[in-house]
């Protein structure tokens, strides 16, 4: 199954067909995406055994983020070993967390609006939490997830690295920072959950493309680890890191221009299309 918000409303999409999940379910669940996650277990049950098929066509244009107000976002940093070699440090022993403020996401075709020279991309699987989880194990953790979409992990370099200690999520987290979808597709849907392809690109050059088979912490110890310290909550967003090929470790480095499309993209899931815009503060003659 796959989870959507079109316009603003919750829908089930099949190709490029959708159902509208409010109306389809006589109001038992709200049009607001979010509240599907918090009651995931319910709505699943609903949506196997009740849901219609797909009949309504739509555009990507009209999708916005499939989830908008998650109470927690985790980010995962350094977690491919390529990523730790090209930006200078050794693979981490645990994972390295931050966060993205959740005012960043945006849906998977809205525009990036840069504010600074620079930006970064750094394409990443996310995992959805659809169920409390709570000093799980990892054996379990799959259990705890709604599904997974598309993230880019848009960073604003100078920000994110200023002073004696780096400012992650800050330089992470300026609007439109946190493109995502196109829909949430759940686990089930997937042949191979932990080895899926992913890559990002720039006028049709690729600039990452690797296996989420890769990461050093894969999607369920990432949970285990963290919901050891705290509870991961319903609608929460998983960011589970980037491979290499981000344009701060590029000789020269190289980095988001205005006028070009950020396309990306993983197996089984979808793909965003971002295009990338001046934002305020971009320097005019860079423009």
């Amino acid at each position: 199954m796959r989870i959507a918000s079109r316009l603003g409303r919750a829908v089930i999409v099949a190709g490029d067909l959708y159902v509208d999940i409010e109306t389809a379910s006589g109001g038992q669940f709200s049009h607001q995406v979010d509240d599907l996650y918090r009651d995931w277990d319910r709505f699943r049950d609903w949506a196997d055994r009740s849901a219609p098929a797909a009949d309504q066509p739509f555009k990507l244009g009209e999708l916005d983020a499939p989830v908008q107000q998650p109470r927690q976002v985790f980010a995962i940093g350094l977690n491919y070993v390529d990523h730790a070699s090209e930006s200078g440090v050794k693979p981490p022993p645990s994972p390295a967390v931050f966060t993205k403020f959740p005012a960043c996401l945006v849906g998977p075709t809205a525009a990036i609006e840069l504010p600074s020279t620079k930006c970064d991309w750094e394409v990443e699987l996310v995992a959805v939490i659809g169920r409390t989880a709570d000093r799980v194990s990892e054996g379990d953790a799959w259990s705890y997830v709604a599904g997974v979409t598309v993230g880019q992990d848009i960073s604003e370099r100078a920000v994110q690295l200023v002073g004696p200690v780096p400012q992650f999520s800050l330089g992470k987290s300026y609007r439109t920072f946190g493109p995502l979808g196109p829909s949430v597709v759940t686990p089930d849907e997937l042949e191979r959950r932990d080895d899926l392809e992913l890559q990002c690109g720039v006028g049709g050059r690729i600039l990452q493309k690797r296996r989420t088979s890769d990461l050093i912490f894969s999607v369920s110890r990432l949970i285990a680890e963290i919901s050891a310290v705290c509870p991961m909550l319903p609608g929460d967003l998983l960011w589970t890191g980037t491979p290499p090929g981000v344009g701060m470790a590029r000789k020269p480095q190289e980095f988001l221009q205005p006028g070009t499309t950020l396309v990306s993209e993983i197996e089984g899931i979808g793909k965003l299309m971002n295009p990338v815009v001046a934002g305020d503060g971009y320097p005019q003659s860079a423009g």
